[in-house]
């Protein structure tokens, strides 16, 4: 029998998916067996499923041992050193500048070199994370930007701040705005782009059609011209969803793609203004909270990137 003290990471969840947090491997039906015939106790008594752990809690497991020696999860940031450009900082989120290139959580290529490793290992050497003293909770990314996009990505600090960031991530009471470069100068100098898109897996590409299709999904862009050269544009981009390549694929549905765009745009204009890189940046949030919470303090606030690279680079 082990006995687990609920902390406050832990607390506000269900029993159940504590649990499967907690054991590394472990079959559902074990869990919900284990809780029915009490050989899962909360503070000595029999619970539910649903239960919602508090902090203090002491659950008593009558877990086979074998369950208990699960495999070591990667701990790579704890030998890593930590290369982070950090926008903002509290003690509940961190607002981290990531580079293009790199990938915000392992994938078949790279299992060390993330955003999530960097972030971890950070607050690990600054003594605000260690794996070894909590049950459940690791620092979370609250939202994620593709591998050749740069920018401002969200990292919770604690599980209060991940499931409020979720939360407000989820209703739009965080708005997004990004710079781009695109190929012409447009002849309407701000507008909202509403398309149906469909993404082909295979392809790793997103198609956009003006009408709504079988498989299309609404996508809202709005974006203004903040300055022109004669070859490109610069565009401050505020995403009304979150689709799939949106702003690269919708840009480039009105005859704009990004400038360094490969995919949606043409290697032979990227050539001719020396862009390698597609030129999307996340550069700004602004926190517009509907009700009171343990982050209101961010209400209102904005914060972003001073410095973007291309934005200085009109064509």
């Amino acid at each position: 029998m082990k006995r687990v003290t609920i902390n406050k990471n832990d607390a506000g969840q269900r029993l159940d998916k504590f649990l499967f947090k907690f054991f590394a491997s472990i079959p559902a039906s074990m869990v919900y067996k284990g809780i029915r015939k009490k050989r899962i106790k909360v503070n000595g008594k029999k619970s539910e499923i649903g239960y919602m752990l508090c902090e203090g809690d002491v659950l008593e497991l009558y877990i086979n041992d074998e369950f208990f020696e699960s495999p070591k999860g990667d701990e790579a940031f704890k030998t890593l050193v930590p290369k982070l450009s950090v926008v903002y900082e509290d003690d509940n989120i961190l607002l981290a500048d990531k580079a293009s290139g790199i990938s915000v959580h392992d994938d078949e290529t790279e299992k060390v070199n993330t955003l999530i490793n960097h972030i971890k290992a950070y607050l690990f050497q600054k003594g605000e994370y260690n794996p070894d003293e909590e049950n459940s909770f690791a620092p979370a990314l609250c939202n994620r930007i593709d591998r050749n996009t740069s920018g401002i990505v969200i990292a919770a600090k604690n599980a209060v701040a991940l499931r409020i960031m979720n939360e407000k991530i989820k209703n739009r009471e965080i708005e997004k705005f990004y710079l781009c470069l695109v190929q012409g100068r447009l002849k309407d100098k701000e507008k909202t782009l509403k398309s149906y898109m469909v993404k082909n897996e295979a392809q790793n590409r997103v198609y956009v059609h003006d009408s709504p299709i079988d498989g299309g999904k609404t996508a809202i862009t709005r974006y203004r011209v903040l300055a022109e050269g004669e070859l490109t544009s610069l565009l401050e981009v505020e995403l009304m969803t979150g689709r799939t390549h949106q702003i690269r694929a919708h840009l480039a549905s009105i005859g704009h793609p990004l400038a360094g765009d490969g995919k949606y745009g043409t290697n032979e204009f990227n050539k001719k203004i020396g862009m390698k890189h597609q030129a999307l940046y996340s550069y700004k949030l602004k926190f517009k909270f509907s009700d009171e919470n343990e982050l209101s303090y961010l209400n209102g606030k904005s914060f972003e990137v001073k410095e973007v690279p291309f934005a200085s680079h009109i064509k």
